[in-house]
């Protein structure tokens, strides 16, 4: 059942755990822009200029990672495939909902995810109706 959950859960988890904890050391609430463009790698690269990798890379490039292997599972017709994209519909909701009414979610890092989910979304129902459609195709014949 494990794989019919939605692999971008992952980082919306990520993103809001983030969020409930920052700042809390410093007693009041954390601004979400500033702690995700707080650097945590500063790596000097050959041209002589710096690339500082900060918390929203990582959380972004954390979803590309998963996004991957989300359109790969889209690509079989199993039961599990159907109720992945079912969860999936419901994931992009739950964060549209967040990226509208919460403020702390009106970043562009969370704009990203939500249109990672939306691709996934996508990708999921028009790979499933093209692999219907060629199997009608070839059952019709």
């Amino acid at each position: 059942m494990l794989v019919a959950l939605p692999l971008l859960i992952v980082p919306v988890v990520v993103y809001n755990v983030i969020l409930l904890f920052a700042g809390r050391e410093a007693g009041g609430p954390a601004v979400a822009s500033d702690v995700l463009s707080d650097p945590l790698l500063t790596l000097n690269m050959a041209s002589g200029a710096q690339w500082s990798v900060t918390v929203g890379d990582l959380v972004l490039f954390l979803a590309l990672g998963l996004l991957f292997v989300e359109l790969l599972k889209s690509t079989t017709s199993q039961r599990a495939a159907i109720i992945n994209h079912a969860l999936s519909m419901i994931l992009f909701v739950v964060c549209l909902v967040q990226f509208l009414l919460l403020p702390g979610f009106a970043t562009s890092v969370f704009f990203l995810i939500l249109t990672m989910v939306l691709l996934d979304v996508l990708a999921g129902f028009i790979v499933t109706i093209i692999a219907s459609r060629r199997d009608y195709d070839v059952a019709r014949r």
